[in-house]
């Protein structure tokens, strides 16, 4: 199998990447990373010749199309996920998490049409906004999303488009 894990060098894309060439040896990984300040080489440094890396936008359409056309499986973990940074220029937020996973989801679209590919989104609680201190509630797939940042409200979006 080939598979495309976007922003998999960043901290959880990394160790999902590292866990993926471990225990499936039979699966071929390729990493979509734009390599900013949330991920690096030195995250897949273990596991560098076992994977291929492409440095790259993930709202590059053509990029994108060509990557996921090779693969059969791809899961989305590309995003800006620093509510700090979101706060002071949510621009980056809504260009990589919206209209980021917008193009995985054209791609992954275009590519079906001849063969099928597979995509997992992954998310964040954080759409959920937040529980109230001292409470026994818990958050489950049927609470209403409530974002409370610009980083939340771009992931419940991209969210939604899936």
């Amino acid at each position: 199998m080939r598979l495309l894990v976007t922003g998999g060098a960043g901290f959880i894309g990394a160790n999902f990447v590292a866990t993926t060439v471990r225990e499936r040896q039979d699966v071929d990984v390729t990493v979509l990373d734009a390599l900013t300040y949330a991920g690096s080489r030195e995250s897949l440094a273990a596991v560098d010749s076992a994977i291929r890396l492409v440095q790259g936008d993930i709202t590059d359409a053509d990029l994108v199309g060509t990557l996921v056309a090779e693969s059969d499986a791809v899961v989305h973990f590309a995003a800006e996920t620093h509510v700090d940074n979101a706060l002071a220029d949510p621009e980056p937020f809504v260009r990589s998490n919206v209209i980021g996973t917008f193009t995985v989801l054209e791609a992954v679209r275009h590519a079906s049409v001849s063969k099928s590919v597979r995509l997992h989104h992954v998310s964040t609680d954080e759409v959920y906004g937040d529980l109230p201190l001292g409470t026994s509630s818990r958050f489950t797939e049927s609470t209403p999303y409530n974002p409370s940042s610009p980083y939340s409200s771009t992931k419940a979006a991209a969210d939604m488009l899936v």
